[in-house]
């Protein structure tokens, strides 16, 4: 008896699960084709404009749209970062940016184990798959790699979380190497890009 009881309530945690990942989906799936044809993705002004509009709410709306372009890549990570930094400062964008992109990577992560191969292969594309599947098959090594490529920027990191979904890597380790590992990359490209866009604009001006 008590076995049919957890076997009932594992079909709920499933059912719910699948439900709120396809009504996830369709947000998202909203949100991308909003922001297109307003060319939110295309312009670094128009996406702070949009942004800055929400007033109290802007940092909620911002940290939404940086956990969507992790599961999604609709626009450069680099672009979202900079406006972070250009809306709400260098230390609270960064903030932000950090928040954003590690809630982001931990439900790729999630996805990518419930859902396998073929959801992976959809969402980063068959070439991107193919191209770094491979890194499934080192066992302990690809932990190590995916830890470097965490701390430092030197591979597309949200894919590779992806990836990191479809191995044996524990959950709890996932979490240590991203919350530790995502500073360093995320400082690099907030405040560095923040800081060439405005000598750039400078040596213009």
């Amino acid at each position: 008896m008590e076995e049919i009881g957890v076997k009932g309530t594992n079909k709920l945690v499933n059912y719910l699960l699948n439900y709120s990942t396809l009504l996830g989906m369709l947000i998202i799936g909203a949100f991308i084709i909003y922001g297109y044809k307003h060319g939110l993705f295309t312009s670094t002004e128009t996406f702070r404009n949009f942004i800055v509009s929400f007033g109290i709410w802007a940092p909620i709306i911002f940290i939404f749209i940086q956990i969507i372009q992790v599961i999604i890549p609709i626009l450069p990570g680099a672009i979202s970062c900079v406006v972070g930094i250009i809306i709400f400062g260098p230390w609270v964008g960064l903030l932000y940016n950090y928040i954003g992109i590690c809630i982001g990577s931990i439900i790729v992560f999630l996805l990518a184990q419930k859902y396998g191969r073929p959801f992976v292969r959809r969402i980063v594309g068959k070439k991107s798959f193919e191209k770094y599947v491979g890194w499934i098959y080192k066992g302990n090594t690809f932990d190590k790699m995916f830890a470097y490529a965490i701390f430092f920027p030197i591979a597309p990191d949200d894919l590779l979380c992806y990836i990191a979904g479809l191995t044996k890597m524990k959950l709890q380790k996932f979490i240590v190497i991203i919350l530790l590992g995502k500073p360093l990359s995320i400082t690099i490209y907030s405040l560095g890009l923040t800081a060439l866009l405005q000598y750039l604009i400078g040596f213009v001006k």
